[in-house]
């Protein structure tokens, strides 16, 4: 084992991925439980969420400046891009997946399952088809600290597919707290963080012709504090949020590395002009680095 200044070398593929003369950058602090960073390319821009704060704010990476972008939030928790690169937020409030689109406003895509209110939406993707995949953990509806405190209407944790055509399928239904997702560049595999589960597990699901999971299998527990939000890189790597930092993972699960942070990580994302630049949320304070590895094609 060895250390260079914030990273933690464990296995020698991890140094092809690292640069030897950068450092992490703390962009921001002073929220209280930041997450689901989104990187915006046309804008060169990061929006993350400060949930109990129900605020969206705005990184600009031309000026670093970091100000509100949006308030009230409806304690909007993960973001992602859609093909039109039109933003997907996932609120805890409305307990509803929306898009904003082009012109500022604003579609409600999905809130209900059979008729059932959805729980409380966390993490989001888009397929290559524009299928939105996304996390229904109760987080939200636990506490009044990150929404409210309200009854599950639908009694699972499920994680869904909602379908060009506007069908909402429960893809996932026996998860303990189903949160952080991802899908492979060449999407046949799910990866889905299972944060109520203890220890904290990372599931893989190899996807069919038709986009439905088969059994999932763990493809590592957490070994220090949770696993939440996670990313891919164009490796094939997982960069995903734990207690000490965050931890990159190779796609069969063995840990490669860490980056050492004084915060309890929530989420990441790759952004910047050349898809290198890691954006961490973690706690109160939003953190970047440098890699030597881009974002997924995913």
């Amino acid at each position: 084992m060895t250390y260079t200044p914030w990273f933690e070398v464990l296995d020698p593929r991890f140094r092809q991925l690292i640069l030897p003369n950068v450092h992490v950058d703390q962009l921001y602090s002073g929220g209280r439980w930041l997450e689901g960073p989104v990187y915006v390319p046309a804008a060169r821009h990061l929006l993350f969420s400060d949930i109990p704060n129900s605020r969206v704010l705005r990184y600009n990476e031309c000026d670093d400046s970091v100000s509100e972008f949006m308030r009230p939030s409806n304690f909007a928790n993960g973001h992602t891009l859609d093909r039109q690169g039109r933003v997907i937020a996932c609120e805890h409030q409305t307990r509803s997946v929306v898009r904003f689109e082009h012109d500022g406003s604003h579609t409600h895509l999905a809130d209900r399952f059979e008729g059932h209110r959805l729980n409380s939406p966390n993490d989001v993707v888009v397929d290559n088809g524009g299928s939105i995949w996304f996390t229904d953990p109760t987080y939200g509806i636990s506490t009044e600290y990150e929404g409210a405190r309200l009854e599950s209407e639908i009694g699972s944790r499920n994680v869904f597919r909602l379908d060009p055509d506007g069908s909402l399928h429960a893809v996932i239904t026996d998860l303990e707290q189903p949160n952080g997702l991802a899908i492979s560049a060449d999407q046949t595999r799910l990866f889905v963080v299972d944060s109520g589960a203890s220890p904290a597990r990372l599931m893989a699901y190899d996807l069919s012709h038709d986009r439905r999971p088969a059994a999932g299998q763990i493809l590592r527990v957490c070994d220090s504090g949770m696993y939440d939000g996670f990313r891919l890189d164009s490796r094939g790597n997982i960069w995903t949020s734990a207690g000490d930092g965050v931890h990159c993972l190779s796609a069969d699960g063995d840990l490669l590395g860490k980056i050492l942070l004084p915060e309890t990580v929530s989420n990441v994302c790759f952004g910047g002009a050349a898809r290198n630049r890691l954006f961490i949320t973690a706690t109160r304070s939003l953190f970047a680095v440098y890699l030597n590895t881009t974002a997924s094609a995913a």
